[in-house]
């Protein structure tokens, strides 16, 4: 089976991404795995399907699987690219476009220098949402902002539509990213997983960022894990309403004004090349 796809980068998180709005994609769980790995395959962080809208008011769907073949809820940096595709595929003429994920919608700003801006949506605090069972611990608070004791570390955990678990270190180069971060992503309290966020705080408007990825490991940057470090950092009081991270792959920029508004993302999305591969 040949298939065509294109391959993307957002920050250095890696990216396949699949036209789906002309026939459905069918690719099996096997078979992602097979186009994910690095040695053996095109390679990549996650693979990005657009499909067409299922409601009127969208203008395509989004779909995210992890190199794994694994469906999952959100992707930032993918969300970037995603709307960098459609545009320079010729599938919309629209700067802003309307798509619906798994659980969220997203709007998404092709802006004049490049740039995308993601409406990621409200951060959600509630443990269900993750989900996150809080059975047997007792939280720290932090600017009135509740921090979970998890494998011998406070996080604070909050859904960008998908899971996070972000604690704060002195230093994101030593961090135990490699070591830690599985353990947390695989702890019991997180039934469905979870990405795990190691922030270094180097000013009120500005952060450092590694962040181990659900079923994926560590990548060069995570857009949802930029938004749910800079939302734990404000609700802590420990950062302001807009802030730069400074991931592995590139910049991001952040800004939440709290409550229930969005978390607004900004950030690069790049072509690399296109290309075929027999499955």
């Amino acid at each position: 089976m040949r298939v065509r796809f294109t391959k993307m980068q957002g920050a250095g998180n890696d990216f396949v991404v699949f036209d789906a709005t002309r026939q459905p994609f069918s690719l099996t769980p096997d078979q992602m795995r097979r186009l994910g790995d690095r040695r053996f395959g095109v390679g990549c962080d996650q693979i990005l399907v657009i499909e067409p809208a299922t409601t009127s008011d969208a203008d395509f769907g989004y779909r995210i699987f992890n190199n794994t073949g694994d469906e999952v809820e959100h992707c930032g940096n993918g969300a970037r690219c995603f709307v960098r595709y459609v545009v320079d595929a010729g599938l919309t003429d629209k700067r802003r476009v309307v798509v619906d994920t798994m659980n969220r919608r997203l709007n998404l700003q092709l802006q004049d220098d490049g740039r995308v801006t993601v409406d990621m949506g409200a951060p959600v605090f509630e443990h269900a949402a993750l989900p996150f069972d809080a059975s047997g611990l007792t939280p720290r608070l932090e600017n009135g902002f509740e921090f979970w004791p998890v494998e011998g570390v406070d996080v604070g955990v909050v859904s960008m539509g998908n899971p996070h678990a972000v604690q704060r270190v002195a230093d994101v180069d030593t961090a135990p990213v490699e070591t830690l971060g599985p353990l947390i992503e695989a702890n019991a309290h997180f039934p469905r997983k979870v990405n795990a966020g190691f922030m270094q705080i180097l000013s009120r408007d500005r952060i450092a960022l590694r962040v181990f990825e659900r079923d994926a490991g560590e990548t060069l940057a995570c857009g949802t894990g930029a938004c749910a470090a800079v939302v734990v950092g404000i609700r802590a009081g420990w950062l302001d309403a807009a802030v730069e991270v400074q991931t592995r792959g590139g910049l991001l920029r952040i800004e939440w004004a709290g409550g229930s508004n969005p978390v607004l993302m900004t950030g690069p999305a790049t072509r690399v090349f296109d290309g075929e591969i027999d499955l």
